[in-house]
């Protein structure tokens, strides 16, 4: 979750101001960036516990270490050092439970994204081993209860721990004990943008089966593929979901104004604290009736803060940013770049992408969403399952990776991040199943064996 931006405090002079807001960070193909983002679990070695932010051990002294042994500048919030920040864009923040985020700088391929990947990984071993430390990629919490998940002192999260359980019965569990992998893409124009907005809601099942990673609660097998998924069901209706009207004729940068300012509002920013505004409307802010700021409007950085509140399966900044997958591997983090790159990234390949979900029908793509969650590869769908269509989809991507034909220096082009997924293609499995088996089978019945195997 986004830290906040406000800087600017120019008055937003009304709702077409939003508009060019969204509308504004367009840019020609060749000036396309990638900006990745990936959430991991940490874990006292002893114990496996989550480490609370206080202590020696706690995540405040891991962000201290890292601003000190790799020149990260220090963010803070009120006395508290919460986030890591870097000159390219990139930074370093931590979820309310703290997991631990990398926000990538914006790069222009793949090769590069993977290497700042690996690259923040080291850093963070090289502190974690001397504070007994490990990291896990998956996307919920295989052993912990929320009771037992701590909570880190960021004054957003003080307010959403508040409001969540107004709104749904698994909003805590989102915010301690999820983990997830995304990727923010670029558009040239608001007809790129609503093309691949439609194309990447529709695929996102698809991702959700592909990365799912996530079968196992309080150690034990949960039912489902990917239990973050379907978390997100019971969250927060308001913010969350298909955005069925993105499929709509007439759909833009207008009609996503409108829905975004129908979302509740968290907070606002002001002097360095969080006020409370949950469930009042932005919409009223607009027109000065803020309860908690009255007679005040709001600024642009406001409106940014806003847009990170909404929770959708695709959400619409300045770019898009694709939520669908489970957190994993280094290698799965690059992989969910790499998808969407070549789905998105070269023209042939999003027009294939495009022919081949267009014609879903509304209740097929939540038929998608609904299942996808608990079967995975295995849902039925039209005359096969989600596993065929996840094949159709990675040929699509490699394609599309194979046509923008960039290289490393050992002559590979990007299709090598896509390898970590077409081996589970090829085997018919996911990354939970195959944690399932050694669930039933080497590991006797019991979670602990993951935290050293599949640990960074």
């Amino acid at each position: 979750m986004s830290s906040p931006t406000s800087s600017s405090t120019a008055p937003i002079g009304g709702r077409t101001e939003l508009i060019a807001y969204l509308a504004d960070g367009v840019r020609p193909a060749n000036e396309w960036k990638i900006g990745t983002e990936h959430e991991k679990f940490g874990f006292r070695l002893d114990d496996l516990r989550p480490p609370s932010y206080e202590g020696e051990r706690g995540i405040g002294v891991l962000l201290e270490q890292m601003a000190q042994r790799f020149g990260w500048q220090r963010a803070y919030d009120g006395e508290h050092l919460i986030a890591l920040k870097r000159p390219d864009g990139s930074s370093v923040t931590l979820e309310p439970a703290g997991q631990l985020e990398l926000s990538g700088a914006q790069l222009s391929n793949l090769h590069q994204t993977c290497c700042e990947v690996e690259g923040h990984l080291r850093e963070v071993q090289d502190v974690a081993k001397d504070l007994q430390l490990g990291f896990l990629g998956m996307g919920f919490q295989p052993k912990w209860r929320r009771e037992d998940m701590p909570w880190m002192p960021k004054g957003r999260y003080k307010l959403m721990r508040a409001y969540m359980p107004t709104r749904g019965q698994l909003g805590l569990d989102m915010m301690t004990r999820t983990c997830t992998v995304q990727v923010n893409l670029d558009v040239a124009s608001e007809a790129d943008m609503v093309k691949k907005f439609r194309v990447s809601l529709a695929l996102q099942a698809i991702a959700t089966a592909l990365f799912a990673d996530s079968p196992f609660t309080h150690g034990m097998p949960n039912g489902f593929q990917s239990y973050r998924s379907h978390v997100w069901t019971d969250t927060d209706p308001d913010r969350t979901g298909l955005l069925d009207f993105v499929f709509e004729d007439g759909f833009g940068y207008e009609r996503y104004v409108d829905y975004i300012l129908d979302v509740p509002m968290y907070f606002v920013y002001r002097n360095g604290q969080y006020l409370d505004a949950t469930g009042q409307s932005f919409r009223d802010f607009l027109a000065g009736r803020l309860p908690v700021l009255p007679g005040q409007l709001p600024n642009r950085d406001d409106f940014a803060d806003h847009l990170t509140t909404a929770f959708p399966e695709v959400r619409l900044k300045r770019y898009l940013e694709m939520r669908g997958a489970d957190s994993g591997p280094w290698n799965r983090i690059c992989a969910l770049s790499a998808l969407w790159v070549g789905l998105l990234y070269d023209a042939t390949a999003l027009d294939a992408a495009w022919d081949l979900c267009k014609n879903w029908t509304l209740a097929e793509r939540h038929a998608l969403r609904d299942g996808v969650p608990r079967d995975g590869f295995a849902l039925p769908f039209r005359e096969g399952t989600v596993l065929d269509v996840a094949r159709e989809v990675l040929a699509i991507s490699a394609e599309g990776l194979r046509r923008r034909a960039l290289l490393n220096r050992n002559g590979a082009d990007e299709r090598i991040y896509l390898d970590a997924l077409v081996e589970f293609v090829s085997a018919g499995q996911s990354p939970a199943s195959r944690k399932l088996e050694l669930f039933h089978g080497r590991w006797g019945g019991n979670i602990d064996p993951v935290f050293t195997e599949f640990a960074y």
